[in-house]
This record gives C-alpha cells, sequence and structure tokens, in this order.
C-alpha cells in the first residue's frame, strides 16, 4: 500500500523557499525603481496574438512578499491548530490555491486573466469558509459567495464596456464614453471584496472558518484584494470626479459602523474581523484623500499585524476547547506569556501606538487628513473611528489577558513551538515593519508641515480611546452596565447586527419574495388555476358524485339508472368525438 505525501508538513517550508526566492528581483526592483512587463505568446489565431502578460514592479513584488510570508507562517500554524482534522491535506491544498490565486492578481495586468485570480479568491474563499459543514459555515458560506458575486458581475460588466478601447490592460486605460460606468463598476466589486458598506456583513459571518484561514484569507490578504485592486487602476479611477467623495462617504461609515460593532462584540474572532473592517475602511479613506501610497503602506503593514493577532487569539482558543467567547478566558499573561506578549504587540499597532508598524502609516494617513481641505465633518469620525480602535483593542486586552479567570477548571494551555515560532516572525515584523518601509520607494511621501496641536491630534485621540476602556472596564464598570443607552435594546441589537446590516443582508432580502410566493401560491397555484385545470374538475366531480350517492337510495333499479346515464353520456362524447 502506498503512502500519501503528508503536505500539510512541508507546504509551510515550500512557501518560504518561494518567499527567498521572491526577495531576490524584490530587492533589485526596489532599489532600481524599475517595472518589468513580460510577455508571452502562447498562441495565434489568424494573426490575433494570445498574449499572457505579466506585470513585475515594486508594488506588486513587495506585495507578493507579504503575502508569501504571513501564509508560511500561518501554515506552520495550522499544523498544530488543525492537527486533529483528517482532512488536514485538503486543507493543505486549498490554502496553496489561495496564495496562487493572489499572485495571478497581483501579476497579471490583463483585465480578463485577472478575473481569473479574482475568481479564484473567491471560489477558494467559499470553500474554507464551509470547511466545517455545519449549519453555521454553511450560511456564511453562502452569504460570502452571493455578496462576492456581485463583484464578480460587476467585474464582467467593465470588462465588457473596456472593449471600445480595443485592449484590456489595467495600465493604459484612458477616458471614454463610458468611463463613468466602468468606474462606478469596478469601485463597487472593489467594496464588495473589501466588505465596505453596504456589504460588510459577510467578513463577520466568514469566521466560521478555521482559525488559520481567518488568519490568512480573511484579515490580510483577501479582504485587501479590493484595494489593491483599486490602488492599481487608481491613475484611471480618478478622472472621475465624484470617485473621491463617494469612495470616502463609503469608508468613514464602514469605519463608523465597525468601531462601535466592536466595542459591543464578545465573539473573540469576530472582535478581530470587525478591526479587519475598520483598518480596510482607513485604506479606503486614504484612497478618497488621494492618497494611494500611504494605503498601499497601510495595507502592508495591517496584514502583519493582523495576521499575528489572529495567530494568538488561535492559540488562546486552542487551549480553551475551541471556544471563541472572551467570557471565558481570563489571566492569560501567566499561563500563556509569549502569546499574551505577541498578542499586546499586535494590539498596540493596531492602535497606531507610536514606532510600531500601524503607527507610520496610521498616523501619516491622519495627518494627512487634518492637512488637506476635507470635509470637517467626515475627518472627525474618522478620528472618532481611531479612538474606538484603541477602546476595543485595550477591552480585548483586559477581559483576555488581566482579568479573573472564568473557564473551566480543568483545561490545560500549553504553548507548542510550532505556535510560538510563527508569533515570534511576525511580532518581529510587527515592530520593525512600519519603519523599514517608511524610507521605500513606493511609501516615501513628500514631508508638510504641522501644528504641535494638529501634530499630536492623533496621539491623543489614541490615548483617549485606551483611557476611557481603562475607566469603562475598570474604574466604572458597574456604572457602564447600567448606561441608559446601552441597555435599550434597539441600541445594542444595532450595535451588534452592524447597524442592522446583518438582518438585512439575510432574512430581509428574503421575507419579501418568499411573503409574495406564499401568495401567489395560495391565490393563483392552490385558487382559481388549480380549480380550473384537471385536477380542480376531478375534485369537483368527486365531490357531487359522493353527495349524489349520498342521497340517492341504494337500490338496484337506482344503480341501473345511474349505470345506463354514465353509459348514454360516455356514448355522446365518443360520438362528439369521432363524428
Amino acid at each position: 500500500m502506498t503512502q500519501k505525501f503528508p503536505i500539510s508538513k512541508f507546504a509551510s517550508n515550500m512557501v518560504f523557499m518561494m518567499l527567498i526566492l521572491m526577495l531576490v528581483p524584490t530587492s533589485y526592483l526596489l532599489m532600481t525603481q524599475e517595472t518589468a512587463l513580460l510577455e508571452w505568446t502562447m498562441a495565434s489565431i489568424s494573426s490575433t496574438p494570445i498574449v499572457l502578460t505579466i506585470i513585475a514592479d515594486p508594488t506588486g513584488l513587495l506585495f507578493s512578499c507579504i503575502v508569501l510570508f504571513i501564509s508560511g507562517n500561518v501554515l506552520m500554524f495550522s499544523t498544530i491548530y488543525m492537527k486533529e482534522d483528517v482532512f488536514i491535506d485538503r486543507f493543505t491544498i486549498l490554502v496553496l490555491l489561495f496564495i496562487l490565486s493572489m499572485n495571478l492578481l497581483i501579476f497579471i495586468p490583463h483585465f480578463m486573466v485577472l478575473l481569473i485570480g479574482w475568481d479564484g479568491l473567491g471560489i477558494t474563499s467559499f470553500i474554507l469558509v464551509i470547511y466545517y459543514q455545519n449549519p453555521k459555515s454553511l450560511a456564511a458560506g453562502m452569504l460570502t459567495a452571493l455578496t462576492n458575486r456581485i463583484g464578480d458581475v460587476m467585474l464582467l460588466l467593465s470588462i465588457a464596456w473596456t472593449i471600445n478601447q480595443g485592449h484590456w490592460y489595467i495600465m493604459n486605460m484612458w477616458s471614454s464614453d463610458l468611463m463613468s460606468m466602468q468606474i462606478i463598476a469596478i469601485t463597487v466589486a472593489a467594496m464588495t471584496k473589501s466588505a465596505q458598506m453596504p456589504f460588510s456583513s459577510w467578513l463577520p459571518a466568514a469566521m466560521a472558518a478555521p482559525t488559520p484561514v481567518s488568519a490568512l484569507v480573511h484579515s490580510s490578504t483577501l479582504v485587501t484584494a479590493g484595494v489593491f485592486l483599486l490602488i492599481r487602476f487608481y491613475p484611471f479611477l480618478h478622472l472621475f470626479k465624484y470617485f473621491n467623495t463617494m469612495l470616502l462617504m463609503f469608508a468613514v461609515s464602514t469605519m463608523l459602523m465597525a468601531g462601535l460593532s466592536a466595542t459591543t462584540e464578545c465573539d473573540m474572532k469576530k472582535i478581530i474581523a470587525l478591526s479587519t473592517l475598520s483598518q480596510l475602511g482607513m485604506m479606503m479613506t486614504s484612497l478618497g484623500l488621494n492618497m494611494p501610497q500611504l494605503a498601499y503602506f497601510h495595507m502592508l503593514t495591517h496584514a502583519l499585524f493582523k495576521a499575528l493577532l489572529f495567530v494568538c487569539a488561535g492559540s488562546f482558543i486552542n487551549s480553551h476547547l475551541h471556544s471563541q467567547d472572551l467570557r471565558w478566558m481570563g489571566n492569560l499573561t501567566n499561563q500563556m506569556p509569549v502569546a499574551s506578549s505577541c498578542i499586546t504587540l499586535a494590539n498596540l499597532a493596531l492602535c497606531g501606538f507610536p514606532f510600531m508598524a500601524g503607527f507610520y502609516s496610521k498616523d501619516l494617513i491622519m495627518e494627512s487628513a487634518i492637512n488637506m481641505q476635507n470635509n470637517l465633518f467626515l475627518v472627525s469620525l474618522s478620528l472618532f473611528s481611531l479612538g474606538l480602535t484603541s477602546f476595543y483593542s485595550l477591552r480585548f486586552s483586559l477581559v483576555v489577558m488581566w482579568s479573573a479567570y472564568a473557564g473551566p477548571s480543568l483545561v490545560k494551555m500549553e504553548e507548542d513551538i510550532m505556535i510560538i515560532k510563527p508569533m515570534v516572525a511576525l511580532s518581529s515584523l510587527s515592530i520593525i515593519a512600519g519603519s523599514a518601509m517608511s524610507w521605500m520607494p513606493p511609501m516615501s511621501t513628500s514631508m508638510f508641515i504641522l501644528p504641535f496641536f494638529l501634530k499630536v491630534t492623533p496621539l491623543i485621540i489614541v490615548s483617549i480611546g485606551l483611557i476611557s476602556a481603562w475607566w469603562a472596564l475598570t474604574l466604572k464598570a458597574e456604572s457602564i452596565n447600567k448606561c441608559e443607552l446601552m441597555m435599550h435594546p434597539i441600541h445594542h441589537y444595532a450595535s451588534c447586527t452592524m447597524w442592522y446590516l446583518v438582518p438585512m443582508s439575510s432574512q430581509l432580502m428574503l421575507k419579501w419574495p418568499t411573503c409574495l410566493a406564499s401568495s401567489y401560491l395560495k391565490s393563483v397555484d392552490q385558487g382559481w388555476t388549480e380549480i380550473s385545470s384537471n385536477q380542480g374538475t376531478n375534485a369537483l366531480i368527486l365531490k357531487y358524485s359522493n353527495k349524489y350517492l349520498f342521497n340517492t337510495p341504494s337500490t338496484p333499479t337506482s344503480y341501473l339508472a345511474l349505470s345506463g346515464s354514465s353509459s348514454l353520456m360516455l356514448m355522446l362524447g365518443l360520438s362528439f368525438i369521432f363524428l
């Protein structure tokens, strides 16, 4: 009997080998700031060449290196987290297919071939969400698939509208009569993939997938595909005068909604998913403010510390019998010191704490927003969302690590070396990546001068958020729990359901068609249509036949009369047919 190759044991090493090979051209192109365009003519049909084009530029190569680095660490983590799974090799193959689709999206500048990577991301994401095949996973997979199909349809429409340009290369797009329709379609496609309002409900629902999937797919790489698409198309998208305003409004709404929802959530993975949603809103806000370089910078730094946050959360979940509830945990600093230290670093980077990776990108975005002449209301909401980020991050840390332990007593908590390795690797980059990448040309920006108060405004907002969380959860816990605003059911329910996006994306969309179908069934199928059909006629004849038999005395004479009349009616019917 032949033994199967255990791909799960060697997948992380394979990905790290690919990363090492990718570092050489990445370093060269970052130094020279060159772009290589490789064209491979696969076939030629009646003088029409079929060309596969690959673009190698600093933007794509650096993002691919980040994707491979996170993928290798997550695959190493999954060997422990998924060790009891019978089909771990199948899971590993799906993750590798996701990595392939992501790289196709990054390196293919052809619109039609790019759709292969885009659809590959959607298919592998759907399969990974329904991996456990329980009702919750299947419902989340259906919501994920249907929401992302909207983006696929929009990309197909934009491909059709690009025909009049005579090509499908994303770097050679120019203004045309259908430009506004193309830009709206591409923007909606990116918003569905990056879970912007009103398409946000699928991302927290996708947390039904295994935690390694959440760490790689639904936090750091797949959800940034929409942002990356907008960065690639930005010179073309910027030609539409309403693009920036429209994107900015949706992005700020997403940031605010995600921040408010995360403050009341108790599911660990959903809190991190909502923080991902908030940071995606930050990237879209940067694009809306005409700063694609800063959006790209924040996309890279966010991918690193958000993957670290999910790996640490997965370590906690694995040690608590796969429970994701915050209220089961506590006092983990003594029992899991490495994971607690790493998740503290990740939370500090998420808040934008000075000199962590997230600080260099978030602080630049907020300072640029303050420096520009923009809508004061939207900038104020962005700053408020920044404070909410620090609020729910400290709430997360206080409940999980520094509160009293509230779980079962017979739980074995240990930190395996295969979990510590990816945590330490991701922690290192969560500290140094922001400073290192801030000097690289794609992310380097021109300096601007601000007054001292405006310069420290983001830091003041972060500090206010941290102090508010500490005050709410320690000093004034009783008064906060008795707060009239949050005790009101409608406010609490609105926060927990992401401003009612969850019911609106699922049950509400089905309610009206279901009621219409029910009334149609009763009034048409079970109404006049059934009565006037052969089934209704048969039921009517049976009804009156039974009444006739019930009211007729059962004598031989009556039976003979009934049979005679029936025979006569039959002969009359046959004569009408054959004559």
